[in-house]
């Protein structure tokens, strides 16, 4: 009994040990890891299907400008994650 006990607690540790494989806090940590500070104040990630990160923004101004920067923020982001093929940005609600 004692051993399938330890077995279950073995496995159980291990599944939480585990980083999560969903796109739940991967896209947050890819952005943090391309933006500033402050560009991030004014980002959220809205959504990745096919390759395509989608990102909201809270301004048409920071819509512009971080299309201005969109190949770099394309290349850092492809470092940390390689699967991103494109950026989208849309204005909206960023809370």
């Amino acid at each position: 009994m004692d051993r399938l006990k330890d077995a279950v607690e073995n496995v159980i540790r291990q599944l939480s040990e585990k980083k999560p494989q969903g796109l739940g806090a991967q896209p947050q940590e890819w952005l943090k890891k391309a933006l500033t500070k402050r560009e991030l104040g004014h980002i959220k990630f809205h959504y990745f299907k096919n390759g395509v990160l989608g990102l909201r923004v809270d301004s048409s101004v920071w819509k512009y400008n971080f299309s201005l920067h969109r190949d770099k923020m394309l290349l850092k982001i492809h470092q940390h994650a390689p699967q991103v093929r494109d950026l989208r940005f849309s204005v909206g609600d960023i809370e």
